[in-house]
This record gives structure tokens, sequence and C-alpha cells, in this order.
């Protein structure tokens, strides 16, 4: 006996057409976002970053104090971080990339039931921060961890409200050596846009440090005095200082790569050297000179 296959496919998708009807007349009713609450797509959690001001977070912390240090790039804040790393209470890892690190709801009715939990994409995203600090902490044995990330100088209000007890070390370098530094060691960059990448750096850390308590550490006494600025951060963080310290090579940092931190063969030598002499008060961009001035660099070459 044959069969018509015609009526076959049409059966076939008329059983299909009823199954999908079932499933929606099953399936609950999407409700509509609250305004109020923070959007849940890609890149939500960084919604606001140094906009203005954001609520702490009421969610106990994992970690509760940890050290941020805030700088603009290519100011010696792996060197800086090596000698810390080098103490036998402070783990200070490569870079994190913290803000990088988001919440993707992966359902429509997600932000309803962690809106229950009192929770939003951004207290997801701190938790999940808090948990990577935690866990670096814990596997190094140590007691206090430092992240140098130099975007964080750009989502410091988020740092503050997910660690109201969070400490802050301010690098600072003259923003004409920083430019010089990056035009050398970017490939294809352009002074046009660097220079205008620097100044927001700078911004950001400028207004952190009016808002934030903290210690404001130079790069060139970093490296003319490591001894003395070294002595002056442990005492900040209230640890003993270690000798042991100024010897970097003999630890092990992790790798040097880019998005790690500084890979220089100056920073592979194991030794602090000296910073380069001062740029003239005449290679300072214009659009740099306000923050050169608040930062005590005019006048100083």
């Amino acid at each position: 006996m044959s069969t018509n296959p015609n009526k076959k496919n049409q059966v076939k998708a008329g059983l299909k057409r009823r199954g999908n009807l079932l499933a929606a007349a099953l399936r609950p009713p999407v409700r509509a976002q609250s305004a109020a609450r923070p959007p849940a797509g890609p890149g939500a959690g960084n919604a606001g970053d140094n906009g203005g001001e954001i609520a702490p977070s009421k969610v106990p912390r994992l970690v509760e104090s940890p050290v941020f240090l805030l700088c603009p790039q290519r100011s010696g804040s792996t060197l800086l971080r090596v000698l810390l790393n080098s103490h036998s209470q402070i783990r200070a890892p490569h870079e994190l990339h913290l803000r990088h690190l988001r919440v993707k709801l992966g359902r429509d009715f997600t932000l309803d039931v962690m809106a229950e939990l009192g929770l939003d994409v951004r207290e997801l995203e701190y938790m999940l921060w808090d948990n990577v600090l935690r866990f670096e902490l814990e596997r190094s044995g140590k007691s206090q961890i430092v992240d140098k990330t130099p975007s964080n100088a750009l989502v410091w209000r988020r740092l503050a409200a997910a660690w109201p007890r969070a400490r802050y070390i301010f690098l600072l370098r003259h923003p004409a050596a920083i430019v010089q530094s990056v035009l050398a060691r970017r490939a294809n960059s352009v002074r046009e846009e660097v220079v205008p990448e620097v100044l927001r750096y700078a911004e950001g850390i400028e207004a952190a440090r009016h808002e934030l308590p903290g210690l404001t550490v130079r790069y060139e006494e970093l490296t003319a005095e490591p001894d003395r600025v070294t002595r002056e951060v442990c005492s900040f963080l209230d640890v003993e200082w270690e000798r042991a310290m100024l010897d970097y090579g003999r630890h092990d940092h992790g790798p040097f790569r880019p998005y790690f931190g500084d890979w220089s063969e100056n920073l592979r030598s194991g030794t602090v050297r000296p910073a380069r002499p001062l740029p003239g008060a005449g290679d300072v961009p214009h659009e740099l000179r306000d923050v050169a001035g608040a930062w005590g660099y005019l006048g100083r070459a």
C-alpha cells in the first residue's frame, strides 16, 4: 500500500505548528524591564563609569580592603608592582582588567529573579570581581592584594562603590614623558591620538585624588630612591619593609607581555634603573599643561 508523500508532509507540518502553539501558551509572560534598573545587555555593567556618583555596594566583600594603584599608562606601574610583589605579604599580580569582566543575564526573567535578592547587574559584577581578587589572594598565601591595571583610572568610582574600604596609591609621572614613552613603545601611534588618551587617564586620576584618600608616589622618585619610596608604601599598607623587595629579579612575577603590563628589557633586568631626564617646559603639549602643573611638574625640568 503506497503513501502519499505530500499528505505525510502536511501531517508533520501540522504537528509542528501545534507543538509551537502549545509551547507559546505554556511560556511565562515577558514583563517589561523596569526603567529604574540597569540594562542587562553586553557592557551594561560599565554604564556610568566615572560619570557621576555611584551608590556604595551593600553586599559584604570577601576581600574587604584591596589596594588599587591608580596610574596612567606608561607610568612605571609594572615596576612598582614587581617591587611590591616581592614582599612576603603583598600579592601584586599582572594587570587584571576587572572592568572587562562582565555579567550577562541569559534569560529575560533573570533580572527579576536577581532583583528579589537585591542584586542588579552592577552588584553581580562587583561580586565577580571580588571573587577574582579573593581567589588570587588565597592562591598566593599572602595577606594583601594590589591591582595596578591603568584603566582603573577610568572606573575608579565603580571601584570605590564596590569596595568602600579600598585603599589607593596614586602613581604619577611627568605627562609629557608618558606621551614620549607611549609613542616610543606603541607601534603606529601618533601624537594627535596619544595626547588626548593620556589626558583622559590623567583627568581620571586627578579627580580620584580629590575625592579618595591615598598615597601619592612619583615614578621619578621611585626610580631615584626605591629604598625610601618602597618604605613609604609599606608604611601606608601597614606592613614591615623588606629589603628583598629591591631585588625583584629574584622573584617570580608571572609573564611580561602586552596586556599583562610592561615587558621592556629595562624591567626584565631585575634592577631599578634611573628615569630619563624630565622633558622641558616647551615639550609639554598644551592640552597637558594644566595637569602637569597640578602634579607639580612644570618648572621641575
